[in-house]
């Protein structure tokens, strides 16, 4: 087997910690992005305010940015009339956030952004697994033309559509990481538990470079799943890219609740808890990012944290949380929200 390059790898390797990006789509809809319009679609009637979100990011300290992909595979582009246009919108993806990065004053990763299809494989649904590699390697296809350095799955649940993108990704001779939303009852809407993440696609081409979890429902949450991830496997490069603070509903509107010192200290406890590339998902904005680059850069690795000193610090789990967890001094105290 040909082991192939990975820039993040070097990256990490140079610097021990990363500091991933935040918010998409909550960024974008600050921006003007609609309720119902992809923000892919911005490839292309907006170019320049997706420049500008890569640019806020890396100014903020990113050493990771993720292209304006997330919802790129034909399944979703075709809700939008636009699954004709699959290589040309990744493509264009990643050739927006390659120009920031490329003239950034470091070293910049650009991770090509891979969703999930939205579509259930079988037996739950109709699509196939070959045909799930074939929607992720069209996808990664336009990503690769554009000069992404790795493929970034994330915010998956089923272990077959992980696979299925890990194998897309090796056929196009990409690294490749994947992160789970473990959002119901601390584990992913499919089933997949924290501390099993680490397996999924060991078999398939090199590996996963890194695993983790991204999204889910609150910092607290992400931070517990965190600490089951590092538990099973203390040596793997684990992701954690939680959302901001918690989120609640205002009317029709979804705030968060984190502040630019509670995403410090969620960073801080991150990489007290293992985790080696740190970002913000839903509700993170470049505020949040800078007091996280610099929790990032003066924290020095403390004690590991228990999930009761991560709910004093951070606030209340928002999920009713797995009960088969074989750490008993983590005792969980989640409740539902």
């Amino acid at each position: 087997m040909t082991t192939v390059s990975n820039p993040l790898a070097v990256l990490l390797a140079e610097k021990g910690i990363l500091l991933a990006d935040g918010a998409t789509g909550t960024n974008l809809f600050a921006m003007g992005l609609e309720s119902g319009e992809a923000p892919e679609m911005w490839l292309e009637t907006a170019p320049e305010k997706i420049s500008k979100l890569h640019q806020d990011f890396v100014d903020a300290g990113s050493d990771i940015i993720l292209t304006n992909s997330f919802g790129g595979t034909r399944n979703r582009l075709k809700l939008h009339q636009a699954d004709d246009r699959v290589h040309a919108l990744n493509k264009r993806a990643a050739e927006i956030a390659r120009a920031v990065a490329d003239k950034a004053p470091r070293k910049v990763i650009v991770a090509g952004s891979v969703g999930p299809t939205g579509d259930l494989l079988v037996p739950l649904g109709a699509m196939t697994y070959d045909s799930a590699v074939e929607s992720f390697a069209e996808q990664i296809g336009g990503l690769k033309a554009g000069g992404i350095d790795v493929v970034w799955i994330e915010t998956m649940s089923a272990t077959d559509e992980i696979r299925a993108a890990a194998q897309a990704a090796t056929d196009a001779g990409l690294p490749y990481v994947y992160t789970g939303s473990f959002d119901t009852a601390g584990k992913t809407m499919m089933g997949v538990h924290p501390r099993d993440i680490h397996s999924l696609a060991r078999d398939i081409g090199d590996g996963p470079f890194a695993v983790g979890a991204n999204c889910g429902v609150g910092a607290s949450d992400i931070l517990s799943s965190l600490l089951d991830m590092t538990d099973a496997d203390p040596e793997a490069v684990v992701i954690v890219k939680g959302n901001c603070g918690i989120p609640e509903f205002r009317g029709a509107v979804i705030h968060y609740s984190g502040t630019p010192p509670l995403m410090a200290d969620y960073a801080r406890l991150a990489i007290d808890s293992g985790a080696r590339i740190i970002g913000g998902c839903c509700g993170t904005s470049c505020d949040h990012l800078r007091a996280m680059r610099e929790a990032v850069d003066s924290h020095i690795k403390s004690q590991r944290p228990s999930v009761a000193e991560i709910v004093e610090r951070i606030g209340p789990m928002r999920n009713t949380v797995a009960t088969d967890n074989p750490a008993p001094t983590r005792e969980r105290r989640g409740r539902r929200g």
